[in-house]
């Protein structure tokens, strides 16, 4: 099959301060209508505070390309690696809300 010369190649530049990236084991996740809003932040062990570390705002349409791009990428990741199991542990953020909403 010969490659069509009408498709257009998506070109990509990571910045060198950015190619190390950044660790988060923790995602807070708002929306309103027109945005979705996730924060990427680190809890560690012993600190009583979260750090986010990059807040990534994008429309609910990319949003949900993200949730399709991510759901295929686990299937092929559990397809060679193995099941992921969560071990029942579930995180809830309102755990962590206290005195009517305020955080503490």
């Amino acid at each position: 099959m010969e490659p069509n010369n009408n498709q257009k190649q998506l070109q990509i530049e990571l910045k060198p301060e950015a190619s190390q990236g950044s660790y988060s084991n923790l995602a807070i996740i708002s929306h309103s209508k027109s945005e979705f809003v996730i924060d990427f932040a680190t809890m560690l062990p012993g600190l009583q505070k979260a750090l986010v570390g990059h807040r990534i705002i994008m429309t609910p349409e990319h949003a949900k390309r993200l949730l399709g791009a991510l759901q295929d990428n686990l299937q092929k990741y559990e397809n060679q690696f193995g099941k992921i199991d969560l071990g029942g542990l579930t995180f809830n953020l309102n755990d962590f809300i206290q005195n009517n909403g305020a955080k503490s």
